[in-house]
């Protein structure tokens, strides 16, 4: 798939310029209501203004649905990849712009409420901290531009906003199919510049799958405190998680088709228990009516102790381990945006972080089910630190009435060390000053139509412990990989009520890495290509009639790699990508009373293994139905089928690391067949 960026480009621009439309705003696209308590950091430059393409999903699409894990929230939005592995707490993910969710590749940059929340190796655990009704907006942005953030943001980032401030006491109570019953209460308080909000959640599941069975719970308080004068507010935002589940395994094809809802005998031990806690200062100042300064002070903690069974080859003590992760994270960042005059904005910001992490993997002998009690052999346990400096600047610059630049330019550095026996160390790959930059421009030829550009650079570094992250003796040095995107796009309204946007994308790597610490696992990619078109239409059919459709065509391709049996890799494209997702939704609002709604959901199949040698596996298309009943003012009732056609799907990996190459083969882990649940909203 090699797409023309210039020649689509114009010929984008000018099927738009004799269009007759509504005001088109900035190519941001916003899906639902943002409730008002959101509008917060009102001196903070929007993510829009980036000049790229991002998307925003209110709290309305988001309160009434019921998900076993909060990243599932986020495959709503257009382009979104679900890699649903559904091993209990280690569930899956979302990813986009081409980059999967099978953890050796983490392209996305994960922030709650702003602060970073990714762990070490750049998956998306913290996620899990959240439940919907806590929710007021997901907000994704997608491509190479945003200049904001560094580490993990290679393709992008996604923001998941809580609640704060407001006035209101909500609640839902669940229950359905495979015995999952949930509660949810969110309370806000906000008077004489004092704002309060607390959140607690409970989830219990016995699962699809057998061996599944999931207890996770959360609570969170935030306080804010505003000036007389509106100049100065300083908060404190806490939060707890703790998560315990069975985890079912991954099936052979053959245990697959004879039983999908199985849980193999040698898994009958596999277990994860999981704790997060975070904890964040904030202190925003209007420093002057153009000037403002954004400040955050913030503490993450990951403990993850992790059972897992992956064949049962009776060979070696490789297929069962214990895991166990103890991440914690301290940083600071602090921006500032300064107005100089109405074409004119200034945002610069500095950032550090301090990681101070542990892994410990120790291996099993053969037995069904798998004997946790004493280890054969301990293969890791290590101790490492990892340290980020960053910097940033952009401009956005109204250069006539109808064009906007924005210049940015960001750097980062990485320091930290893993000691080893004898009282040595190893220092972290010295990738030196990473400099990323950036630019775009957008086009609005009349007041409904803006056609917009950008080019820019991210990167990709190894994380996780010992080498090749680390260099311990004999590791050779690895640079840093370099990723150049560019993007053309047009956004514009077709009513008054809706919005479409049309975007081409590609974006190059120098030297990528499928890394997996879990496993120890490295594999040089090479150069790779990622490219693509979306598509995206969002609004209003009717006052009672509301749709989304989109459709996004990806490719992620290998250029230039050699296996790891000397055949070239070029060419082959890059596992676990699937050629197109598709997203569609439609809400109809009958009466005051009743609300209906269909959403759908669609990906490619994609190959497995690298050589693509394997097949294709993984595609699906799933449809969800809603129903509410409001039965007053505070109270409603939502009954709403996953799967309503009780399609068979699967998520599906290359087990080739465990095996004799002999016996090396696909494993899958199945998807939820059909589900429902009822739930009681009551606010007060």
């Amino acid at each position: 798939m090699t797409f023309k960026l210039l020649p689509v480009a114009h010929a984008l621009a000018l099927a738009t310029l004799g269009s007759t439309l509504a005001h088109a705003a900035d190519p941001a696209i916003v899906m639902g209501e943002v409730r008002v308590s959101a509008q917060r950091d009102a001196g903070a430059l929007r993510s829009s203004r980036v000049l790229t393409s991002v998307d925003v999903l209110g709290a309305d699409k988001i309160e009434d649905k019921n998900v076993t894990n909060s990243w599932e929230l986020v495959g709503q939005l257009p382009g979104v990849q679900l890699t649903e592995t559904r091993m209990g707490a280690e569930s899956g993910k979302a990813s986009f712009r081409a980059f999967n969710g099978e953890g050796y590749i983490n392209g996305i940059k994960v922030l709650i409420d702003g602060i970073p929340s990714n762990v070490n190796s750049g998956n998306q655990r913290f996620i899990d901290m959240i439940f919907p009704l806590e929710v007021d907006y997901i907000e994704v942005v997608r491509g190479t531009n945003d200049p904001r953030y560094g580490l993990h943001n290679i393709g992008g980032n996604l923001n998941i906003g809580t609640r704060q401030g407001g006035n209101y006491f909500d609640s839902r109570f669940t229950y359905g199919s495979f015995n999952t019953r949930e509660v949810q209460a969110a309370y806000g308080r906000e008077a004489d510049g004092f704002a309060q909000n607390y959140f607690v959640a409970r989830q219990l599941t016995d699962s699809y799958r057998a061996n599944g069975d999931s207890n996770k719970y959360t609570v969170g308080g935030k306080w804010f405190v505003t000036s007389n004068d509106k100049a100065v507010t300083a908060g404190l935002v806490v939060r707890t998680y703790q998560h315990t589940s069975g985890e079912p395994g991954f099936l052979t094809a053959a245990e697959l088709a004879a039983d999908r809802r199985q849980s193999p005998r040698k898994n009958a031990n596999d277990k994860t228990d999981r704790d997060m806690h975070h904890a964040s200062a904030h202190l925003d100042w209007h420093i002057t009516p153009n000037a403002f300064l954004s400040n955050k002070l913030y503490y993450n903690e990951y403990k993850d102790d992790r059972r897992v069974t992956f064949t049962s080859n009776p060979e070696g003590n490789a297929p069962r381990q214990r895991r166990l992760w103890d991440e914690e994270q301290l940083g600071f960042m602090s921006t500032l945006t300064w107005r100089a005059n109405e074409r004119v904005t200034v945002d610069g910001g500095v950032n550090t972080e301090r990681q101070d992490n542990g892994y410990r993997r120790l291996r099993y002998n053969f037995s069904i089910p798998t004997d946790f009690t004493t280890p054969a052999r301990i293969q890791n346990d290590d101790r490492y630190k990892f340290n980020n400096v960053g910097a940033y600047v952009q401009a956005v610059i109204k250069a006539t009435d109808t064009i906007q630049l924005v210049p940015g330019y960001r750097v980062d550095r990485f320091t930290g060390n893993q000691p080893l026996a004898g009282g040595t160390s190893a220092g972290l790959q010295d990738y030196g000053w990473i400099k990323q930059p950036k630019f775009s421009m957008v086009w609005s030829p009349a007041t409904d139509i803006s056609v917009y550009g950008n080019w820019g650079r991210t990167f990709q570094i190894l994380t996780g412990s010992v080498g090749p992250a680390y260099l311990v003796p004999g590791q050779a040095p690895f640079d840093a990989s370099v990723n150049t995107g560019k993007e053309v796009g047009v956004k514009l309204k077709p009513t008054t009520r809706s919005d479409l946007r049309l975007a081409l994308w590609r974006q190059d790597a120098t030297g990528e890495v499928a890394n997996m610490p879990a496993t120890g696992t490295t594999v040089g990619l090479g150069e790779t290509r990622r490219e693509g078109l979306d598509f995206q239409l969002s609004g209003k059919v009717t006052d009672k009639l509301e749709l989304s459709l989109s459709h996004s065509l990806q490719k992620a391709e290998v250029l230039k790699a050699t296996g790891a049996n000397g055949v070239s890799l070029a060419g082959k494209e890059v596992f676990s990508t699937p050629r197109h997702i598709t997203n569609v939704s439609l809400d109809y609002k009958h009466s005051d009373s009743w609300r209906f709604g269909l959403q759908g959901r669609s990906q490619g199949s994609y190959y497995i293994d690298n050589p693509n040698e394997q097949g294709k596996f993984g595609g699906f298309v799933l449809f969800d139905a809603n129903v509410r009943y409001t039965i007053s003012a505070r109270t409603s009732i939502d009954v709403q089928v996953k799967n309503i056609a009780d399609r068979q799907y699967e998520y599906a990996w290359y087990d080739n690391f465990f095996w004799p190459a002999s016996q090396a083969q696909p494993m899958f882990s199945s998807g939820n067949g059909r589900a429902a649940y009822i739930s009681l909203n009551v606010k007060l």
